[in-house]
Order: structure tokens, then sequence, then C-alpha cells
């Protein structure tokens, strides 16, 4: 029962065995997954995917690296879509300071136009962070975007942010790099954030995790994140898959 809470399916890398990704993942014991959409082109392949699978669900929202090119128009289109069956949740959001295409000050206006929609229409978000976790989580204080919840999205830094945002009301999600042999800070924070707050997720077509590191990421490789959560809380794959399936459904009301 494995609840792979972020994929993009939707991306070009699979556009010709989708079927087949999907199909692996349901053989290693997936059964539920999110396609996150985040532009003009991948939010209505996100939609399609999730029509066409019962166990398939949609999240929506506007990347940071295009902030620059959101106009009115598309946040009104994501809210308008918002009230989809299948979509349940608004993102992924946030700030990305890795890129230098869209300027900070556009991303935290489009972050934070995003996180009043998703409260407008009372849905979670799904955050995405790349070298500007201190932003992030001001802006997520200062917008009370504990009112809404949501996911803080392939976390990747210390687990001193992490427990700021569950004190917000945030749920950790961990992907490959908890796999990662030189990757310290996800071994730590799967160590010491509660099992009742983690997800799980692989980013596919991204950061495959170990030892598939660099190859095409894809949801059956999520069972991988699971077993290492399990190792290093000393638990079951069991426990940690039912575990993190019954916090994504909560959150995504599923």
């Amino acid at each position: 029962m494995l609840f792979d809470t972020h994929v993009h399916l939707n991306a070009d890398q699979f556009m010709e065995d989708r079927d087949e990704v999907i199909q692996r993942a349901l053989d290693e014991g997936v059964t539920e997954m999110v396609v996150v959409g985040f532009d003009r082109k991948t939010i209505p392949i996100a939609i399609e995917i999730a029509e066409q699978y019962d166990f398939i669900y949609a999240a929506i929202g506007w990347h940071p690296v295009d902030a620059i090119d959101m106009q009115d128009e598309d946040l009104q289109w994501i809210e308008e879509l918002s009230a989809h069956e299948k979509v349940v949740a608004i993102g992924e959001m946030g700030l990305d300071y890795h890129w230098d295409k869209s300027p900070k000050d556009v991303q935290k206006d489009v972050f934070r136009q995003q996180i009043a929609l998703a409260k407008r229409v009372n849905m979670p978000i799904i955050i995405h962070n790349r070298e500007a976790t201190a932003d992030i989580v001001e802006i997520l204080k200062e917008e009370q975007a504990g009112e809404t919840g949501g996911i803080m999205h392939c976390y990747n830094d210390d687990v001193s942010y992490a427990k700021e945002c569950l004190d917000l009301g945030f749920h950790i999600s961990l992907g490959g790099p908890v796999t990662f042999k030189n990757a310290t800070d996800p071994k730590i924070v799967a160590q010491e954030v509660p099992l009742e707050k983690l997800l799980i997720e692989t980013d596919c077509p991204f950061l495959a995790p170990h030892p598939n590191r660099g190859k095409r990421n894809e949801p059956a490789y999520v069972k991988l994140v699971a077993e290492k959560i399990a190792e290093l809380k000393e638990i079951s794959v069991d426990e940690v898959a039912k575990e993190t399936n019954k916090n994504a459904k909560n959150l995504f009301r599923i």
C-alpha cells in the first residue's frame, strides 16, 4: 500500500511508456500516486492521467522557476480546475534560488498568491524548495499557511527547519536523496520526524534512489525510499507503507 505523493508522469520522459511505468509501480505495491502539474503544459496532462486511473490523483500549481511567466488568468485557471474531483492539492509552489529565470520578488509574490488560492479552495499545498528554506518558512508563517497544511516536498534540509515546518502543521516528504550514501540531513530527518508526519515520494523522473541514481526515476522505486526509512527507524517496511499511506489519504482527503 505504497502511496507515491509526488510524480511527474506528465513529463516528456514518460510519453512513450507511461502505461508500462504505471504497471511496474502496481507490481511493486504502489496503490496510489499524485501527478503534479506545474505550468500550462503539465497541468492538463496531470488531470488527464488522473481521469484515466482510479488510483491516480492530480495536484496543480505554478512552479517558482517559471513564476515570471504566470499571468492573472493562469491563477484563475488553476482555481477553476481545483474543483475537479481528482484534484487533491495546490502546487507545486514555493521558491527556487538555484535557477535565476524568475527574480526572487516575483517568486515570492506568486508563492503568496497560491497560498491565498489554496486557502480559498480549502486544499493542502505542495512546497518546492531549492536553496530558499529560510524565506519559505518565513512566508508560510506570514501567510498562515498552516490553515491549509501541506507537504514539504522532497525535503532535503536540516532537521531544525523540518521541526519548524511540523510546528506549522506540514508533513515532511522524503524521496530518493534519503537513500544517497552522502546525504546526511534526510537520514537524520527520517529518524527524528514522527512517522505520523512523514510521506514518501519519488519526484520521478528525477532523483532516482540508490542503486538507480542517475537513471530515470519512476514510481516503482518509491519502495526503495520506504525501505530506507524503515531501516533508519528500525521498523518494518509494512509499517512505513501503512502509516505514510494513511497520512497521505488523510491530508488529501481521499
